[in-house]
């Protein structure tokens, strides 16, 4: 199959271009189609230029690259969807370029034969409305996900369009807000041969030195974008509580550290957190650290809990998260039923941090567990109903 797949941007430093890259990589190589990206910026995924189709028989990843508009958000989204839309049209016409089908993660055009949907915006907002906004950051977040919302109705609506979701989770929010019954589940993958308890101590004491912690910190991780939605307000008040002299926090992701400052000042947390920006090196994080948290208010899925259930890390998890549906209280992670509830969050780090045995024994059954996921089966499925088909159960 000649097949469009339509993303503003691919690599591997956040979650859904992960996915997607995996995907691509995957439905080119393995399952033998031929790959037309459009897509304003590609890194961390072997492409050609649409330019040299037919110059190598053996490459079937083509990059068209679509114009990009540098303005807020909200503005270049408008303009990437008019923009991918009047390439692909271009393409059509001018150069007798026909798709079999069009794939899309998330909400890039209004029509895709398939949409993986790793977020349902309609829950983000209501999120946002039960908090205050922080200035024109929140004004301006609050009109991208109104847009976002309109598109969702329009779009998720439409009968012909077929849905996967990353999660149960996300599948019955599809339920819930457009009627769809019939999304399919997906859940994504994880590298193994990448993330796994052997990387993870092989790079633990150089990138601990390199980040600046020392031997003797406990390191608490936390990794995703829109850092208020993944609970770090919370989490912030929670390691307050403990008081433990060597908990550290480091928060890695895309989102503005400046939001957070005047709490963690508050909270006398300064010499104590870390943020750095997202990093391909992701596994450097994973290594560095002892646990991970992920106390999100809402959560599709969550990859990096699954990338650190690999690495055999302890995790706490959101019941709100979707990757929850796979893991087992107190046997494979500790499940936080009320992510907002900073002395539960206390609790729960507190038992982690008295108990280092505990530790040990939920990253281990936690990277037992992760060995059930893999790209390979994600990219089967999407293969599977770009092709017509029904996944397998």
């Amino acid at each position: 199959m000649r097949i469009a797949v339509l993303s503003p941007f691919v690599d591997r430093r956040h979650g859904t271009e992960r996915s997607l890259a995996e995907i691509v990589e995957r439905l080119a190589n393995r399952h033998g189609h031929e790959i037309h990206l459009y897509s304003q910026q590609v890194g961390d995924l072997q492409v050609a230029p649409f330019a040299t189709r037919g110059q190598d028989s053996s490459q079937r990843i083509f990059w068209h690259r679509v114009p990009r508009l540098p303005a807020p958000h909200l503005f270049a989204f408008l303009f990437w969807m008019f923009a991918n839309r009047f390439c692909r049209w271009f393409d059509r016409w001018f150069r007798h370029l026909r798709f079999d089908a069009v794939f899309s993660p998330g909400i890039n055009a209004a029509d895709a034969d398939l949409i993986l949907v790793h977020v349902v915006f309609h829950r983000l907002r209501e999120l946002q409305l039960e908090r205050s906004s922080e200035g024109l950051r929140g004004l301006h977040r609050s009109l991208y996900y109104r847009l976002l919302c309109f598109l969702e109705n329009r779009i998720y609506r439409h009968k012909e369009l077929r849905l996967a979701a990353v999660s149960t989770h996300t599948a019955l929010q599809l339920v819930q807000y457009f009627g769809r019954r019939d999304a399919v589940v997906v859940p994504n993958g994880v590298d193994l041969s990448l993330f796994s308890p052997a990387s993870r101590l092989a790079l633990r004491d150089a990138t601990r030195q390199k980040l600046g912690y020392s031997p003797d910190d406990i390191l608490l991780l936390l990794i995703g974008n829109d850092w208020r939605n993944k609970g770090l307000p919370t989490l912030l008040e929670a390691i307050s509580r403990l008081n433990h002299p060597s908990l550290r926090l480091c928060v890695v992701g895309s989102d503005a550290p400046a939001a957070f400052l005047s709490q963690v000042q508050s909270l006398h947390l300064s010499d104590r957190v870390k943020f750095f920006a997202e990093s391909s090196e992701i596994l450097a994080f994973y290594a560095a650290a002892d646990i991970h948290a992920a106390p999100s208010l809402e959560d599709s899925f969550n990859l990096p809990v699954l990338e650190a259930m690999a690495c055999g890390l302890p995790v706490l998890v959101s019941r709100l998260a979707g990757i929850s549906e796979y893991i087992v209280d107190g046997v494979d992670g500790i499940f936080l039923q009320d992510p907002g509830d900073p002395s539960a969050l206390a609790g729960s780090l507190s038992l982690l941090l008295q108990h280092p045995e505990l530790r040990r024994s939920l990253g281990e059954n936690a990277a037992r567990k992760a060995q059930q996921f893999s790209w390979d089966r994600q990219a089967d499925a999407i293969h599977r109903l770009l092709s017509g088909a029904e996944p397998e159960p």
